[in-house]
């Protein structure tokens, strides 16, 4: 492998390593205002949240590399202490590029990025119209993490207020994430559409006690056919199934056709992993993969 040591690797080198290696980052699209009334947008993919009680999300606005100055939403939010923090979707991905530009200090990237200002209702930033979520946030805290070109002001903000446009809810009044169809950041100039086939369900209950790895037969472990995956999902059982449950399976027709090919195991196997990637129908993949233990 690669080895990078932080220490002798330049700071341009080293930034995208780390963007490159730690993604798909969410965009925080942070709007602000300075003390003389211009409002600001700008994008930044260091952000994240960190609380829900209190309701706490986390910037970073970085120094450039380049000239090691620093930018005016840290300058505005340093002096109001607030700021309107919008989610970027596809539809406006673009449009938040252009604000991504390093305009003259006083520019309004509203109008150079044609997007729309609304009032916030408890802070002086402007929200983005066309975004489907805003946070309006007051700052905690700010902490600068150094010097030099490179180095991180991390910018600790509550949320007083949240705005979510109603097209992008399901019928439980929940976020759906095709609907919102959230953009990522990853390294240099690519990003992530988070919907369509992007976006994957994996069910796995963080409350009830798993089998693990470590209780699954050495066939299924050694398996040529399971994917680390399909080995995981077999981890997250609950129970281990019993003999009367797997032998039931031999009922099944397909099951029987297997049972009398050269390679039983590897057929089970096969069968299993397609119901696992399918419809991640573990009861019935574990029946086939427990199977071998009893035949």
């Amino acid at each position: 492998m690669l080895v990078i040591d932080p220490k002798t690797t330049p700071t341009k080198d080293l930034h995208q390593f780390l963007l490159g290696s730690v993604a798909p980052r969410p965009i925080a699209f942070v709007s602000t205002i300075d003390e003389n009334g211009t409002p600001n947008i700008a994008p930044y993919s260091f952000f994240n949240a960190f609380s829900s009680n209190p309701p706490i999300v986390v910037f970073s606005s970085n120094r450039r590399v380049v000239d090691n100055t620093t930018k005016d939403t840290l300058h505005n939010i340093e002096k109001t202490g607030e700021a309107v923090i919008n989610v970027v979707n596809h539809e406006i991905v673009r449009q938040m590029a252009v604000t991504s530009i390093s305009f003259p200090t006083g520019t309004s990237e509203f109008e150079k990025s044609g997007l729309t200002p609304i009032p916030a209702d408890l802070v002086k930033a402007f929200r983005v119209k066309e975004s489907p979520v805003h946070m309006e946030i007051k700052v905690k805290d700010i902490i600068s993490l150094g010097k030099h070109g490179g180095a991180g002001h991390l910018i600790i903000c509550e949320v007083v207020r949240m705005h979510i446009d109603e097209n992008i809810l399901d019928e439980r009044q929940r976020i759906d994430p095709h609907k919102i169809d959230l953009m990522g950041r990853m390294g240099r100039a690519y990003y992530v559409r988070a919907s369509g086939e992007a976006v994957q369900t994996i069910v796995q209950s963080v409350m009830d006690i798993s089998i693990g790895f470590d209780q699954l037969p050495a066939s299924i472990k050694n398996s040529s056919v399971l994917t680390g995956n399909n080995l995981g999902q077999l981890a997250g059982l609950k129970t281990i199934p019993t003999a009367a449950e797997v032998l039931s399976i031999k009922e099944d027709t397909r099951v029987q056709s297997i049972l009398q090919s050269k390679t039983p195991t590897v057929g089970l196997h096969q069968y299993a992993k397609e119901v696992l990637d399918a419809q991640d129908d573990r009861t019935l993949a574990a029946k086939l993969c427990w199977l071998p233990e009893y035949s």
